[in-house]
């Protein structure tokens, strides 16, 4: 199951996905906030989000898992 992962450590500005949607490579599905920069995240794979990991405003870690796909 492949998941897309924070590139940077930041804060969740925008999840520009929902569960059910379907997802290609290279889609954003969300934006990161840091240092006043906005990052988007996009998925290396495609799939269908089974489940959305994060919420907008919360702290995130490089490496953490923000969306799963299947």
């Amino acid at each position: 199951m492949p998941n897309v992962e924070a590139h940077i450590t930041g804060t969740v500005w925008k999840i520009e996905c929902e569960v059910g949607q379907q997802i290609s490579e290279g889609d954003t599905v969300a934006i990161l906030e840091s240092m006043k920069m906005e990052m988007p995240v996009e998925a290396e794979d495609e799939g269908t989000v089974k489940e959305i990991k994060c919420s907008e405003g919360q702290s995130v870690s490089e490496g953490e898992t923000l969306v799963v796909l299947e």
